[in-house]
């Protein structure tokens, strides 16, 4: 039940994950990191556009090099008239945008005080009044100003204020759309309560008038601007929306709502929102709009004069005439600073230091060119359907992948939502929120990985505890991805055994000190217990100078005869290598014998409630002890049984005998594994064939032949034990010959004798 439970546990955190991210992504649970994770996505989306060169815009810059020859700034509005005319008269531009407000008479020339002596204490003198009068032209910049505007293709700027309490100035131009044009509908959109705009007769005279007021996120960058805004009831026309307007001959703009209704008077519901401007221009132009009737600003290039997007041209060249007509001809113009000293300078996605006329200049851009980024109309239920799906699958596998693999499934995650949301928005121009995925992400694999990792930790040290003594590291490893599959609990299966032994270890502890004995032993153990468990053995116990293994659990191995075999040729080999360095050292030689024997065995937790111990029982074990003690018996080092030489037919093997061992009614034959059979070379082949020419007859009780045939096995393995019993065996058959219904068998009345 527990485990059942334990298994639920991470489904049940991906479902809360999930669920509480998608309340995030409807808003209803929202989270300011979240915005703050949008809005530096979406930052460096804007960094990654390529810079495009406009040639319908042109910034008149009133910058640095114009201060010093003009004069600092404010400029007497009769200059700002003489730029007016040598754009529109001399160089016949297409329409200008001025990013200044006039609130304030221009009283630089002194006319106004003249004209209020005229009008008051000079009133009487008619000649003074006469030259007042006459001197208008030349000394009232303001209405210069004006003559400039009028019949002329300008719109002013002006600027909105959220203050309640502050007094407005200036005369606001006409609204763009009046609240009657809206049909009843209530639409949300920025909302203010005073301004500070350009003088009356200065208002009055332009084409028209847009409000400059910026709108930075909450992170204090400016990322799109309201095309309109409402104020006291109706709604007025951004700079850079009228500026387009004008550009474009177009006289008003409709509002196109997202529900055409087909009774207005019934259908007046907040989310009836206007969804897109369109001009009456030819052709027409339809603007889309973002919530609040804003409209994001496509930063493409670092902006300023050397921002690589817009050109920008000094106002005091202008004035002077400096420049071929055919540079500003038919131009849209926009004139602003780009001055350090008049703080115009913004902080947007590309740079703390926007030129804030450039802003207005990027929205005229997209306007004229239709090209537009927009958070869809369903960007909320796109976003859902990610989550849900992030959710799902990410959850699946998280749970059922491996750490390594699971952690590279989450970083591809990252990179496709990644991919996924830069892909929309560089191909469909659509901005979609990345941070509702990437927090999705990053959570699940926090919680549900952590954990799966929690537990798996856990289950992993269970089972490095239970086996780690036992099998070798990569064994634990493959144990650990199913840890509830390896128990201790016992169970019947088919193993391969090991028993190994030293030759005279008696002898040898006889000679050696306590200590030697004890480094002589640790290092012989400590060698043989590497091979095996570098076999994917598992180490059973020491029993003195006696190792026990087996191979085929904890962990399942289909070749367990073949490793136990090629372990045992291994061992010997090392065991050669050690009995070397032991000469070298003073140590008496080391000689080992190993039997292995296949089959069906009891394995698990065996003992006492005391001490218990992961080993194994029954009779193949016994059988494989006693193979290792008849080793020395033959004069060979490993000795195998039938069933292990069937299960291991990879090797040559060399047939010693067939045995009756003590406690078995059952003859077996008994082998010796040779080499491997890819490395069996000529030599040796003829040597066991003779071998087995010699084994074959004896048994055919052809004693003379026999013995024959084994002295020439002698004559090429001098030293060979086996042998030697063989010819023992002949001499005493002779005389003592044995029955007529003997098998050829050897029985052993003991552990390790006839």
């Amino acid at each position: 039940m527990l485990k059942n439970i334990r298994k639920q546990v991470p489904w049940i955190i991906g479902l809360v994950v999930t669920v509480l991210v998608a309340l995030q992504a409807n808003a209803i649970f929202p989270v300011r990191l979240v915005n703050l994770i949008d809005f530096f996505a979406y930052d460096v989306r804007m960094r990654l556009e390529v810079p495009q060169r406009n040639k319908d815009i042109i910034i008149v810059n009133i910058d640095e090099k114009s201060l010093t020859e003009v004069g600092q700034w404010p400029w007497k509005r009769s200059v700002v008239a003489d730029l007016i005319k040598r754009l529109t008269d001399d160089y016949h531009v297409r329409a200008v945008g001025v990013d200044v407000v006039f609130p304030e008479p221009d009283g630089s020339s002194g006319f106004q005080i003249l004209e209020g002596l005229a009008k008051k204490e000079l009133k009487d003198s008619k000649g003074f009044v006469e030259q007042v009068a006459g001197l208008k032209h030349q000394l009232d910049f303001d209405d210069r100003l004006t003559k400039a505007f009028e019949s002329r293709p300008v719109v002013l700027g002006y600027f909105f204020s959220n203050d309640k309490k502050a007094v407005s100035k200036g005369a606001l131009p006409k609204p763009a759309l009046l609240q009657a044009e809206l049909g009843g509908r209530d639409v949300e959109s920025a909302e203010y309560f005073s301004f500070i705009a350009n003088m009356q007769q200065l208002q009055d005279a332009a084409i028209a008038g847009g409000f400059l007021t910026p709108t930075p996120d909450s992170d204090g960058v400016i990322r799109s601007i309201p095309l309109l805004a409402k104020y006291k009831s109706n709604y007025y026309e951004a700079l850079s929306l009228a500026t387009a307007r004008v550009a474009l001959n177009a006289t008003r703009l409709k509002p196109k709502f997202s529900k055409d209704a087909a009774n207005l008077q019934e259908d007046t519901s907040k989310d009836d929102e206007i969804e897109a401007i369109v001009l009456n221009s030819s052709p027409r132009k339809t603007i889309p709009l973002e919530p609040l009737l804003r409209s994001l600003i496509q930063y493409k290039g670092k902006g300023g004069p050397d921002g690589g997007r817009f050109t920008y041209i000094s106002a005091v060249d202008v004035l002077k005439k400096q420049l071929p007509e055919p540079v500003l001809a038919d131009k849209i113009i926009l004139i602003g600073t780009t001055a350090v000293g008049l703080k115009d300078l913004r902080t947007a996605p590309v740079g703390i230091d926007y030129p804030g006329v450039e802003m207005h200049a990027n929205v005229i851009a997209s306007i004229l060119d239709n090209d537009f980024k927009i958070r869809p109309s369903d960007s909320r239920s796109i976003e859902l359907i990610q989550v849900i799906l992030l959710g799902i699958v990410l959850t699946f596998a998280l749970i059922r992948l491996k750490p390594v693999a699971a952690i590279l499934f989450t970083l591809s995650s990252l990179l496709t939502a990644v991919a996924f949301n830069y892909w929309m928005y560089a191909s469909f121009d659509k901005v979609l929120p990345l941070a509702t995925p990437l927090l999705l992400i990053f959570l699940l694999f926090l919680f549900v990985f952590g954990w799966n990792y929690v537990v798996e930790s856990r289950r992993l040290r269970g089972v490095v505890r239970r086996f780690g003594e036992y099998v070798a590291p990569e064994l634990v490893a493959v144990m650990a991805d199913e840890p509830d599959s390896y128990t201790m609990e016992g169970e019947s299966r088919e193993l391969t055994v090991m028993f190994s032994d030293v030759r005279g270890f008696t002898t040898i502890s006889e000679t050696l000190s306590a200590v030697d004995l004890r480094e002589y032993i640790n290092i012989y153990l400590t060698a043989m217990s590497e091979e095996i468990r570098g076999n994917r053995g598992t180490l059973d116990k020491y029993i003195g100078d006696a190792v026990m293994a087996f191979w085929g659990a904890p962990v399942r191995l289909a070749d367990h005869a073949r490793r136990s075999v090629e372990s045992a040729l291994k061992m010997q080999v090392t065991a050669h290598r050690l009995s070397q360095e032991f000469v070298q050292r003073g140590w008496p030689a080391l000689k080992i014998g190993i039997g292995l024997n296949t089959g069906e065995v009891r394995v698990g937790d065996m003992g006492s409630k005391i001490r218990l111990a992961y080993t194994v029982m029954g009779d193949a074990v016994n059988l494989s002890s006693r193979l290792e003690g008849v080793t020395k018996l033959y004069g060979v080092g490993i000795i195998v049984g039938e069933a292990t030489k069937k299960a291991a037919p990879e090797f040559a093997y060399r047939e010693l005998d067939r045995v009756r061992v003590k406690g078995k009614t059952q003859p077996i034959s008994i082998f010796e594994p040779v080499t491997e059979l890819a490395n069996l070379d000529a030599d040796t082949t003829a040597i066991l064939d003779l071998w087995h020419r010699a084994l074959n007859i004896f048994r055919a009780q052809q004693w003379d032949e026999a013995e024959a045939l084994f002295f020439d096995y002698l004559k090429m393995r001098s030293a060979d034990v086996s042998a030697q019993v063989f010819l023992e065996r002949i001499a005493y058959y002779r005389e003592n010959p044995p029955p007529a219904d003997w098998d050829g068998v050897a029985t052993f009345v003991s552990k390790f004798s006839e």
